[in-house]
């Protein structure tokens, strides 16, 4: 009872976490992990914890869905196929080789949680030097598929990352970004679990329970976007992220 608890409790936070400021996939891998999972069976059912929350968030955020430019919704290709390469590069990963890299993609999506700010002051300042010009749809595909590759072989720190692409596109609605975003999320999400699942990869019963926690989170988090604070969401996540790093780096 108390397994299943820590995985509803951890898929509700990173729901919640996810829709109103990105980087809660940092928390489902451990806590799958937690429960007994092997590294690898454990990377692959987070992605069946994770899409119910996107869609739960997608629905929250169905209004400014409505006031974003069609060409945007075509960013769900690269995701989709992105994502396949991913998963087909994890399944034919040897799992001690992942067991050993899983700590430092855990970490690495911490520090990127960490650095988001900064990273995002830099590129806006190559933006607005004429540097850089994100605006284009084109550069925005070419960012977002290598992005897909790795969310679907590891996808803590997606919605990060594509928060910061999206950031310099043409749209400025920091709600609208959200919305986009876990649709891609959702794409990305569901093809993993197909995938996986046919690989015989996915744990169903604690997948399961962190989706229906996932799904709540989400929903609520999309509801609530406007009135808590994204930065101490965002502080609070990194805290717990680099605690996670730890006890993974040491087990």
């Amino acid at each position: 009872m108390q397994t299943e608890l820590l995985l509803f409790v951890a898929g509700l936070a990173a729901g919640v976490i996810n829709a109103i400021a990105g980087g809660g996939g940092i928390i489902l891998y451990p806590a799958l992990l937690a429960s007994g999972l092997s590294p690898l069976i454990a990377n692959a059912t987070s992605s069946l914890a994770v899409w119910p929350g996107s869609v739960a968030a997608t629905y929250g955020y169905r209004r400014e869905l409505r006031k974003i430019p069609h060409s945007f919704f075509y960013l769900t290709l690269p995701c989709l196929i992105g994502s396949i390469l991913g998963c087909y590069i994890l399944v034919n990963t040897q799992p001690t080789t992942f067991e050993q890299l899983a700590p430092w993609l855990v970490l690495s999506a911490v520090l990127l949680l960490a650095l988001q700010s900064k990273i995002h002051k830099w590129l806006s300042m190559q933006t607005k030097r004429g540097k850089i010009h994100w605006h284009t749809m084109p550069l925005i595909f070419m960012a977002v598929f290598p992005l897909a590759m790795y969310g679907g072989f590891f996808g803590a720190g997606f919605g990060l990352m594509m928060l910061a692409i999206l950031g310099f596109s043409s749209l400025q609605n920091i709600h609208q970004m959200n919305a986009i975003k876990n649709l891609c999320g959702i794409t990305m999400a569901v093809v993993a679990t197909i995938y996986f699942a046919r690989a015989g990869l996915i744990s169903w019963n604690e997948g399961l329970i962190m989706a229906s926690g996932n799904a709540i989170g989400g929903y609520l988090g999309a509801r609530t976007a406007q009135k808590v604070s994204a930065h101490v969401v965002h502080d609070l996540t990194v805290v717990i992220g680099l605690i996670i790093s730890a006890v993974l780096i040491l087990r």
